[in-house]
């Protein structure tokens, strides 16, 4: 009795840790996106959710054996607990949106961890099958949806950091190089210290742009950086 219990223990340890893999999987491909949750946000989503749903199906038996021993009724609702995880994930992805100047960011990232949490709670009720195809299906999406240009470029995103720009026309002049190079500006920040500015860009381009041709484009110390 007690290695059949071990072995199930073992089972329910295997489906959170299963459970993260496909999360991990998942946050691989938003971290190579440099978006703001990554690998080890996706894995905590995944293997949590994976947790709440085996405690929401399986901690409650001992109440339920309890009551039959004592001759009294004992209904639960397995979904009751599980059912928090969306809530829980709802303040979580919130977190991932941002707006600035008119630009919504993190939606996608959002909805990633939502959908991640769904595969950490099927994996966590025993559906492999299920949660394993759903990994697959995320990735793939995540990837096809991101191609440009009828599915010939694919894109990355960098920020690039330039410092001591003296240049008060420099912003319309990179931006031009920028456009030129087939570089994408998606959002840009600028901070003044003293006579100098400081530059923060983000830009999106084809994987084809070589990185060090944009950094030799800049003229001035930059960090190029994910």
């Amino acid at each position: 009795m007690r290695i059949f219990s071990d072995v199930i223990v073992l089972e329910y340890i295997f489906r959170i840790f299963l459970a993260g893999i496909c999360g991990l999987l998942i946050g691989i491909e938003r971290k190579n996106r440099s978006k703001e949750a990554g690998t080890r946000t996706h894995f905590m989503v995944a293997c949590g959710a994976a947790l709440i749903m085996v405690v929401s199906k399986y901690a409650f038996f001992d109440v339920i054996t309890q009551g039959i021993y004592n001759g009294i009724e004992v209904r639960l609702d397995p979904s009751r607990v599980a059912s928090t995880i969306a809530s829980g994930i709802g303040f979580l992805g919130a977190g991932m949106i941002f707006v600035h100047k008119n630009n919504i960011t993190g939606l996608t990232t959002a909805a990633g961890i939502w959908a991640t949490s769904g595969v950490g709670m099927a994996i966590g009720a025993g559906m492999y099958s299920i949660g394993i195809a759903s990994t697959v299906m995320i990735i793939v999406a995540q990837i096809v949806l991101h191609l440009r240009g009828g599915g010939t470029k694919l894109l990355k995103t960098k920020t690039i950091i330039i410092k001591d720009v003296e240049d008060i026309e420099y912003n319309s002049h990179i931006t031009e190089v920028f456009n030129n190079l087939g570089v994408k500006i998606v959002d840009v920040t600028i901070d003044k210290v003293g006579s100098a500015r400081n530059y923060v860009f983000t830009l999106e381009f084809p994987l084809s742009v070589d990185e060090d041709l944009i950094v030799s484009a800049v003229e001035y110390n930059c960090l190029l950086k994910v």
